[in-house]
């Protein structure tokens, strides 16, 4: 049922931004007078799902859900048309245009995801404001790190300053800023100490090739909230509230010390401190085959005090937009990592962006994912390969430039070696996510 969950949202969510993206091709070329053949949610080679034709433009939905596209008349494309384009240009075809009205059109695509993405963040912090957790909260307790974090040069109970002497607010952006600025320094304080970590050389690549971004996450008291069925801990008479500090002698107040242990004694019975009120008392339980107990900390919400901003419409607008444009700088820096040793490895298809999506559907989450893949699509379809908006528009700045027309024999192969590089992407890209499925 998750993966079906998680499998509709990734549908619903592409079809929005392919709508949207050949909408934007669609009314520029509208604009223009220049005509549209076709307007496809999906491909169709072959045969269509479903179709119907008003005015001069054919309108359906394509059994091959791989995007969509707009067929505007005059243009190679990938219908590679070459039977309309021997026949002289028609006053309402794309070639007949001014090259500044062509590179509209084509620029129209990339214009309203991003469009798309801006009104998604304003409606969102309009509805449900933004709530983040506070480095300072986190600092209460200190950090846990796993074995990356460990070569990284922090350990747990850190409490993270700055990195790159930049106060990071928001304790989820500290990881992000590490990778994709690729910072130089950590500020913490351990053990009542300021000290600084310098990052290792290479460490940002090490870290593409574990693929974890989790390696510095926030620890807490494990402090017994709930339990479940025929949870050992519950037979033991471990209650409600009780706060685990101990496993056989072994100090763990916190969640993640006790999570390392416990784990050192499955199939054996162990013997918990636990404090009750203000009575500290020893409980003997059993572990199972899994390394588990029975019992469910509580949400990281009771430990900590979130910041929570609130907007009305006008106060979103500016902050929307502004959330747009960080989110085109990271995705653009996250490009760049692409450079480093093995991160092709990383590259994801299908599989990868659908497991982006919650378990459960959230249409809070949904937006959000659905206005990253909208700034996603736009900067992809700008950059200049043949086949894409970005090859298009290339091309015409070319012309605009030399004042000189690329021929359309030259554009119909530089089609052909983009569609060829494009399927190569796909076929690379999803090809990862199955050898990933069988890693696990």
């Amino acid at each position: 049922m998750e993966i079906l969950i998680k499998a509709v949202q990734l549908i619903l969510s592409l079809s929005i931004l392919v709508l949207v993206h050949e909408f934007g091709h669609f009314i520029a070329a509208k604009v223009f007078k220049t005509r549209v053949e076709k307007f496809y949610l999906f491909f169709d080679p072959w045969f269509s799902l479903f179709k119907f034709k008003k005015g001069e433009t054919e309108y359906g939905i394509g059994w091959l859900p791989l995007g969509g596209y707009v067929k505007i008349s005059g243009m190679i494309d990938e219908s590679m048309d070459k039977e309309q384009m021997k026949l002289p240009p028609q006053p309402h075809e794309f070639r007949a245009k001014p090259a500044w009205q062509r590179l509209i059109i084509m620029l129209g695509g990339v214009t309203v995801n991003i469009i798309l993405a801006i009104l998604i963040y304003i409606l969102m912090l309009t509805m449900w404001g933004e709530q983040y957790l506070p480095t300072s909260e986190v600092n209460k307790y200190g950090i846990a790190v796993d074995s990356t974090g460990r070569q990284l040069g922090l350990t747990d109970g850190d409490k993270i300053i700055s990195v790159d002497n930049e106060n990071i607010e928001d304790f989820h952006k500290i990881p992000k800023k590490i990778i994709l600025d690729k910072s130089a320094s950590i500020q913490i304080v351990r053990d009542e100490k300021p000290l600084e970590i310098q990052i290792p050389k290479g460490f940002i690549s090490k870290l593409l090739q574990k693929n974890n971004a989790d390696f510095i996450s926030f620890r807490t008291p494990f402090i017994a909230a709930k339990f479940s069925d025929n949870s050992n801990a519950q037979k033991a008479g471990m209650k409600v509230d009780d706060r685990v500090i101990g496993i056989n002698g072994i100090t763990t107040p916190y969640y993640d010390q006790y999570r390392t242990e416990i784990a050192k004694f499955k199939n054996q019975k162990v013997k918990l401190a636990v404090i009750r009120g203000s009575d500290t008392i020893q409980l003997d339980v059993q572990v199972n085959k899994e390394g588990i107990i029975g019992v469910y900390n509580k949400a990281f919400e009771q430990f900590f005090t979130l910041n929570k901003k609130e907007f009305n419409f006008f106060q979103a607008i500016p902050a929307g937009t502004m959330k747009a444009y960080v989110g085109i700088g990271d995705y653009l820096k996250s490009l760049r990592l692409l450079k480093e040793p093995k991160a092709y490895e990383n590259v994801g298809g299908f599989l990868r962006i659908g497991d982006l999506f919650p378990a459960i559907w959230d249409w809070e989450a949904f937006w959000k994912l659905t206005a990253f893949l909208s700034i996603m699509l736009a900067i992809l379809n700008i950059l200049p390969i043949p086949a894409l908006d970005g090859g298009h528009v290339l091309f015409l700045l070319y012309e605009m430039v030399s004042r000189r027309k690329p021929s359309d024999k030259f554009l119909e192969y530089a089609q052909i070696v983009g569609m060829v590089l494009l399927f190569a992407l796909l076929i690379f890209a999803n090809g990862n996510d199955i050898i990933r499925l069988f890693r696990h």
